[in-house]
Order: structure tokens, then C-alpha cells, then sequence
């Protein structure tokens, strides 16, 4: 099972504990291109992506393509609440 997060890189709170160890955590600039992201990932056999809410609400492919393919996960992490 190959496991990544993405978040955009102006996130700096979001998976940091995974990014610290070593795990796949990828950036990116711009939102816009998240499911380019994701088919990248998919492609590399990732089959758990976990991503951020903010990077998840510029996904269109998550619910139209993903949810019908039982080999790969998709995770939305839920944001962290500023108290």
C-alpha cells in the first residue's frame, strides 16, 4: 500500500508530522491543478491519497471518477480549527 498527502504549499500546518518523517508529502502551488495531481499519483500506484479540505474543494475528479475505483482511496483530511 503506497500512501501520500497533498496539501497546497502555502499550507504550513497541514501534515507536517508526515512530512517530517519522511513521507510522501506533496505541495502544490496551484490549486487549480489538483486533479492533475491526483492522476499523477494514481498513475505512480499510490492507492491512498489523503488530502487537505482546501485542496480537496478544487477536485472535480474525487466523487465523478474515484469513488467507483475500489482499489483507490481518497481521504479528505478535515481542517484544523484555530480555538
Amino acid at each position: 500500500m503506497a500512501i501520500s498527502w497533498i496539501k497546497s504549499s502555502k499550507d504550513n500546518k497541514s501534515f507536517k508530522l508526515f512530512k517530517g518523517l519522511g513521507m510522501d508529502v506533496f505541495e502544490i502551488d496551484d490549486l487549480e491543478k489538483t486533479d492533475e495531481k491526483i492522476k499523477e499519483l494514481v498513475e505512480q500506484k499510490y492507492n491512498t491519497i489523503i488530502l487537505s479540505n482546501e485542496v480537496a474543494s478544487f477536485s472535480e475528479d474525487i466523487i465523478k471518477k474515484y469513488h467507483k475505483i475500489e482499489d483507490i482511496n481518497i481521504i479528505i483530511a478535515p481542517g484544523k480549527t484555530n480555538k
